[in-house]
């Protein structure tokens, strides 16, 4: 007897230090993937802002300078993506309070920092974000160490976290996003220590991670009414205490408000410039209906462990990812039954506060916000500390089928981050998805042209006037031969007599009447991409 409980304790010590190993090469492979072929994938539109307002420049500026009925070298449109001539830190705060004031300035004067120590080439500007996401991942250990007190189950969640297609996708992604994931998960580290503790240090360093957070993205505010929500109830059905006067619940609403009068700065500028923040983001009160939004829900929360882009409308989008579904499913009732209360307080309410409150005004008003991905940044760590839960509990009982389980999701993430590695385009890049494409048929033009003229692409401000983002985008993919005919508001139309049937991209409604007036007609080359060829009409 004594003999095989030494045998079987020797057998679960070896299996434990292997499962240990394969974790730590499973969370190195992610930190590989978030430097790998960092300047593959285009250069989207929100990017190209990141860096005209990092650079100190405004889109009105640059607009009024380049839509002058003029012809410019593509790749001259980059130049808007370098650091200003005499500007500085406040050049960059001025772009962001005048034409983007919900987005906080901390990210871009990061990034400008950056760019000034490193350049503004495509791999300069992601390794920013790539090395940020690094943060994340001892943070996402500790705070499962805090919640579960296992070394398996944080090191499940670090490595969820490091092969997470999905976070890898955005720590390849010049924009704030993977700070974001790292102040929602600090911060929340930092409040269950400040609880535990109960001393004024922690929560002081609970309070400058909240002041970070909001000065990252405002979507943290989901995070910290999530971390509310899970102070009051926990005081209320845990504790079972009065709620007023409690010396946490005090600390607690003392910290926020210390991060909120830190705030007070961009609370000022947001406030006189709310019109413009609004106007800025109509896009997301655009109502697609419930259906559009089920699917997703379910592409973003299933993105966190397994991510193919096979299209929006194909059935096995939907079906290879209703296994991940159960998997979030079983991973979240399993943390209700096992867990203590607080424990599974604090994980519903980091999931489902901050998905409600973008879900239920998109349901009963109409719009989209909880259709985009990157806004539920803030319940995606709840969930991989949910599957992280449910794996290490059966896992180290030795049981078979939650091995095979768990072997498959680690395969599921590191073919899909494999795929996304050497793919030109993924599903993040939003309206600019298709700009690859775009370019593949531009620059195919070129090459024919070469020796007989140039290629002339047309193109305005756009009915939106988002029109300079793309063009951005373009400038980093297209062939230096191709040319740009940049047109203003009131097109000058002798520019096109000498181009018999040039391209144009992207054209406004303005645009379109203009040339339909000089008996022009367009012929769509890639319709859903909004490239079409200009022709005399017939």
């Amino acid at each position: 007897m004594g003999s095989t409980t030494h045998q079987d304790t020797s057998v679960n010590t070896k299996n434990s230090r292997w499962l240990m190993s394969l974790l730590a090469i499973g969370i190195l492979l992610g930190i590989g993937f978030r430097f790998f072929e960092l300047d593959r994938k285009l250069y989207w539109h929100d990017e190209a802002y990141t860096s005209i307002r990092a650079a100190g420049f405004t889109r009105q500026e640059i607009d009024d300078k380049l839509f002058q009925n003029r012809i410019v070298p593509a790749p001259e449109l980059q130049k808007y993506q370098r650091i200003k001539p005499g500007s500085t830190e406040a050049d960059t705060i001025r772009s962001l309070a005048l034409e983007d004031p919900q987005h906080p300035p901390l990210y871009f004067l990061m990034a400008r920092w950056w760019m000034q120590q490193f350049g503004s080439s495509l791999t300069a500007s992601r390794s920013l974000p790539a090395i940020l996401s690094l943060l994340s991942l001892p943070l996402m250990y500790a705070l499962a160490q805090e919640l579960f007190a296992s070394n398996l189950a944080a090191l499940l969640a670090t490595a969820f976290l490091a092969l997470s297609p999905f976070d890898i996708l955005f720590a390849q992604t010049a924009r704030q996003y993977s700070l974001l994931t790292a102040t929602v998960i600090g911060s929340s580290w930092l409040l269950l220590r400040a609880v535990r503790l109960r001393a004024l240090p922690n929560w002081a360093c609970y309070s400058l991670a909240i002041a970070l957070g909001f000065y990252t993205h405002p979507f943290f505010s989901l995070t910290l009414i999530g971390h509310g929500v899970f102070i009051i109830a926990y005081w209320l059905f845990v504790k079972k205490t009065k709620l007023r006067g409690h010396v946490t619940n005090s600390q607690f609403f003392l910290a926020v408000t210390a991060a909120l009068i830190l705030y007070i700065p961009w609370i000022y500028v947001l406030a006189t410039n709310l019109g413009r923040a609004s106007a800025t983001t109509d896009w997301t009160r655009v109502s697609p209906g419930w259906l559009y939004l089920v699917k997703l829900w379910t592409l973003s929360f299933t993105a966190l462990f397994f991510d193919f882009d096979l299209g929006f409308d194909n059935i096995w989008t939907y079906l290879l990812r209703l296994p991940f579904l159960l998997l979030i499913a079983a991973a979240i009732y399993q943390i209700c039954r096992r867990t203590t209360s607080s424990t599974w307080l604090f994980i519903l309410t980091s999931i489902f506060v901050p998905f409600l409150i973008l879900a239920l005004p998109d349901l009963i008003l109409g719009g989209k916000r909880s259709a985009v991905s990157r806004y539920l940044i803030s319940c995606f760590p709840g969930v991989q500390l949910a599957v992280a839960y449910l794996l290490a509990s059966n896992v180290k009982n030795q049981q078979r089928f939650w091995q095979v389980i768990l072997a498959l999701v680690f395969t599921a993430s590191v073919a899909s981050c494999t795929v996304s590695a050497f793919s030109d385009t993924w599903w993040s890049k939003d309206l600019s998805y298709f700009n690859a494409e775009v370019a593949k048929i531009i620059n195919k033009e070129a090459i024919a042209n070469r020796s007989i003229k140039d290629t002339i692409v047309i193109s305005d401000r756009g009915n939106d006037f988002t029109n300079m983002g793309d063009l951005l985008s373009l400038s980093y993919l297209l062939d230096k031969d191709v040319r740009l005919m940049l047109l203003s508001q009131s097109p000058d139309m002798e520019m096109l007599n000498k181009y018999s049937a040039p391209l144009v991209f992207r054209p406004s409604e303005k645009l379109i009447s203009a040339l339909k007036q000089n008996q022009r007609r367009l012929e769509p080359i890639l319709e859903y991409a909004r490239l079409f060829r200009v022709r005399r009409a017939s």
